[in-house]
């Protein structure tokens, strides 16, 4: 189940298709709450200046066709939004299986070493 897949809209084509591949994954009682695609400069300098993202060149900017090359998700359970940190490994593992069904090279933000970002993943 997602929720908020109209935000899909928002980021490019192969990776809104990795998450709705990935929420069929999961395993029974958890579903995807899409946070965020697409954001505007001004967003991303908030999260910036809010110690919530450390780069003003993020891949939620959009490119050149309009569209960001990452998403922000959130882990639902039993429809409620939870930010628990041992369930990001889970939806990272419907998306990496997702991506690899799809042929799609994915980076989860939950791998990098100075920032961890459990609820995002974007396009290598």
């Amino acid at each position: 189940m997602i929720h908020r897949a109209e935000r899909l809209a928002t980021v490019r084509p192969e990776l809104a298709a990795v998450v709705r591949r990935a929420a069929e994954l999961l395993p029974d009682g958890m579903g995807i709450l899409v946070v965020e695609g697409r954001r505007s400069i001004e967003r991303q300098r908030q999260l910036v200046a809010s110690g919530a993202s450390r780069t003003l060149n993020s891949k939620h900017l959009p490119g050149p066709d309009g569209l960001a090359r990452a998403v922000d998700l959130g882990a639902l359970v039993n429809g409620r939004l939870r930010w628990d940190w041992p369930l990001y490994p889970k939806v990272n593992a419907a998306m990496q299986r997702a991506a690899e069904d799809l042929e799609v090279q994915l980076v989860w933000g939950g791998h990098w070493r100075r920032f961890r970002d459990g609820p995002h993943w974007e396009l290598a």
